[in-house]
């Protein structure tokens, strides 16, 4: 690493946290005092448990505080929400109750995206409410309900990212009436995790009034930050210390059967059938034992395919339960393109002849919490099966990461990453010392009022018999207010880094990606906001001495008041081939290694008023590709039944014109879905997928039904065809029953 950039790097990141190095904890208590007069609310403990029947009305909330006077957000920063929100919080030994009155003419309807459970808060009517138990302005919960009662939680990381694949128990109950509709929550305190002996937790609320465009808040979150972000909260002032819960253990078992069969082999019908556990122990209310044996891997949940024009590996997010709670202790670590540990490697393994397919895992545990207010651990390990029959050996994975709050907001990590061979098979060649490391350090910034943001890291990888230049490191610093936002970025990888269970789709080279945004917000009754954004991104190799990629882009961006958007875009790109490279990956002549091409496109992306029955969205690309032209069209059309579902297609079309003798292309990936919830417990969906490129048509059809909470009875039937013909590939029918039990 050249020194100079080391240095500045360092003497930036040293200088911004200045600013914010005199927030100690008398400071952060004073502050808490401060705010306390406005948001802080006493929660009181209530005598007799709340019936959750929907009603608010009733004399059980009689004696509770009410808070109202919410803020907007958006479009009116600052300005009283123009629909009024009444909120009341109490507490016995097991639950945090919450009641909410949310006014709204009912005539005029509800946004409300399906019956599913987990739906999109932005995209429906809906009322939230945020916990953050540590005190670190960094991580906590959300628990949001529609007027129809629809739940939807997610844990909140890095400050203000929601990870809504968690599942965990909670009960609420919804009344709608013709000027409002009222909601009752009960959250069990063994659902969440806090500090045994805790006095006060952050806590906001939250509306989303999506029929009227309306965003607002208990205490005011700024236009320019996400509204569920932590570090926007008032204060929950419990009577007395909390106490720590009664024993809280999750047994979850399940069983499933599959068959299958490859209509393109000689072989019959291949069935199976398994059965295991996870389990989750709370060692205490901030730490938690998650088990697992015998793993049932096979996702009821399909990909969404993507047209691959690309150089590198694409990446698709982990969908695995097992790995979701707690998921960025594990993974947010670096960059997306710099992942030291992607657990969506975890049960994939590959032959001595370089082939990729699951491979069984027998067991894993995971220990995963915090240490007092300001301490995050995590530990995971599994092992992998040894299967002699198609050349895996067995693997033992082991991650350890530890996170230290600093400051007010930042906080210090550590990882480090094990992936070791422990088992052999019966194959020349195999070695059964196999292993491949990685150790890493990443400093996390963010201010108290979240406008200053950033990242910087350093990691390590060591394997067998290889020297050299195993490093990467990065760094990213983005300045956010109501007008501006500018980023800047780095990054660098080593020509010998190898993080083989992490995401690292590309090596040897530096990376510097600065940009900048202005934004412009109207008064305008139909125009919400306008922005302008310059960006420039350059690669080059490991000295500075080639440029291998540059992209420079201007994109300029609408937003109406009817949700609909306007965006206009402009790429100047370069690219250096290392290798050869078909620009149309089908298998056609290849580019020359070597050579070198800069091309210009353009750009327009129109996305309709998301809050219609019937939407759509369409983005076209046209312009200068490699040495030839490339067309591109996205569009997807969506249509509500609401609250029962949703139908709607997506299609890609990619034109690709290229000289001879090189090949042209019409690649097409097209996908009809449609998902109807029959109840808030009954489901069914049907996915279709057609892509020309690799020459399949896939359709996908799953049935769920949730008959007790996070409990659940999957079916899933999935086809794989030749698209002219429609003669099948293969077929598969998988059943999988899952059940919650509370020890």
């Amino acid at each position: 690493m050249k020194p100079i950039y080391f240095l500045f790097t360092l003497l930036l990141f040293a200088s911004v946290q200045t600013v914010f190095s005199n927030s100690d904890k008398d400071k952060e208590l004073k502050e808490k005092k401060a705010k306390d007069k406005e948001f802080g609310m006493e929660i009181g403990y209530a005598v007799k448990a709340v019936n959750l029947d929907g009603s608010v009305d009733e004399g059980e909330w009689d004696d509770t505080e009410v808070i109202s006077g919410f803020v907007q957000q958006i479009p009116n920063e600052g300005m009283p929400a123009n629909q009024n929100t009444e909120v009341r919080v109490k507490y016995d030994e097991d639950f945090l109750y919450i009641a909410a009155t949310l006014y709204q003419n009912a005539q005029e309807g509800y946004v409300i995206s399906s019956l599913k459970r987990d739906f999109r808060f932005y995209e429906n009517d809906a009322f939230a409410v945020t916990l953050g138990p540590y005190d670190d302005g960094n991580n906590g919960f959300m628990f949001a309900v529609n007027p129809y009662n629809i739940q939807m939680e997610g844990l909140i990381f890095n400050g203000d990212r929601v990870s809504d694949v968690w599942d965990n128990k909670w009960y609420s109950s919804v009344k709608r009436f013709d000027d409002r509709w009222e909601v009752e929550m009960a959250i069990p305190f063994k659902t969440l995790r806090f500090t045994e002996g805790s006095d006060y937790w952050r806590v906001n609320f939250l509306r989303n009034d999506r029929k009227n465009f309306e965003r607002s808040s208990w205490v005011p979150v700024p236009l320019n930050q996400r509204i569920q972000g932590i570090a926007f909260s008032g204060y929950l002032n419990w009577d007395e210390p909390l106490k720590k819960p009664g024993a809280n253990i999750a047994v979850i078992p399940y069983i499933a059967g599959n068959g299958a069969k490859d209509y393109r082999s000689e072989e019959g019908v291949s069935s199976g059938a398994a059965a295991g556990f996870d389990a989750k122990v709370a060692l205490s209310p901030s730490m938690n034992l998650d088990l697992t044996f015998n793993p049932d891997f096979s996702t009821v949940e399909v990909d969404q395919q993507q047209t691959n024009l690309n150089r590198f590996e694409l990446f698709f997010p982990e969908r695995r339960q097992f790995f979701l709670e707690n998921a960025d202790l594990f993974g947010d670590f670096g960059f997306s393109s710099i992942r030291p540990f992607f657990s969506r490697r975890i049960g994939i393994a590959t032959d001595s002849m370089g082939r990729s397919s699951n491979n069984r895992i027998l067991y894993g545990a995971r220990l995963n919490g915090n240490v007092g207010d300001n301490t995050r651990v995590g530990l995971l390990n599994m092992q992998t099966d040894t299967e002699d029959a198609v050349g895996y050996p067995g693997q033992n994975y082991t991650v350890a990461t530890a996170q230290r709050k600093v400051f007010s907001r930042s906080n210090i990590a550590a990882i480090f990453v094990n992936r070791q061979t422990t088992g052999s098979v019966a194959e020349p060649g195999r070695d059964i010392a196999n292993y491949n490391r990685v150790v890493g350090l990443d400093y996390n910034l963010a201010s108290a009022d979240n406008k200053w943001t950033g990242k910087f890291f350093y990691h390590q990888s060591f394997s067998p018999d290889v020297t050299g230049d195993s490093k990467s490191h990065a760094s990213h610093l983005s300045y956010n207010t109501k007008k501006w936002i500018v980023r800047w970025n780095h990054e660098y990888v080593g020509e010998n880094y190898n993080a083989e269970v992490g995401f690292v789709p590309r090596s040897s080279y530096w990376r510097f990606e600065p940009s900048m945004m202005y934004r412009l917000v109207s008064n305008s009754s139909k125009i919400f906001q306008q922005t302008f954004q310059l960006a420039y991104d350059v690669y080059t190799d490991e000295s500075f001495g080639l440029k291998t990629d540059e992209r420079m882009t201007f994109a300029y961006r609408l937003y109406f008041k009817n949700t609909s958007t306007l965006q206009f875009r402009v790429f100047n790109e370069y690219v250096y081939l290392f290798s050869p490279f078909d620009p149309t990956r089908t298998g056609g002549e290849q580019l020359a290694a070597g050579t070198d091409y800069s091309y210009t496109r353009t750009g327009l992306t129109y996305s309709s008023d998301s809050r219609k029955l019937f939407n759509y969205s369409s983005t076209v690309y046209a312009g200068e590709y490699f040495n030839g032209e490339r067309l591109f069209v996205n569009t997807n059309i969506n249509y509500r039944f609401q609250p029962y579902g949703n139908i709607s297609l997506f299609a890609e079309y990619n034109k690709i014109d290229m000289p001879d003798p090189y090949n042209d292309a019409s690649l097409w990936l097209v996908g009809p879905k449609m998902d109807v919830s029959f109840t808030d417990k009954l489901f069914l969906s049907t996915f279709v997928q057609y892509n020309s490129q690799i020459d399949n048509v896939n359709i996908n059809t799953r049935f769920q039904w949730r008959f007790k909470p996070v409990s659940d009875l999957f079916v899933v039937f999935t086809d794989n065809y030749h698209p002219e013909s429609l003669q099948i590939k293969n077929r598969a029918l998988i059943l999988k029953l899952t059940y919650w039990i509370n020890v």
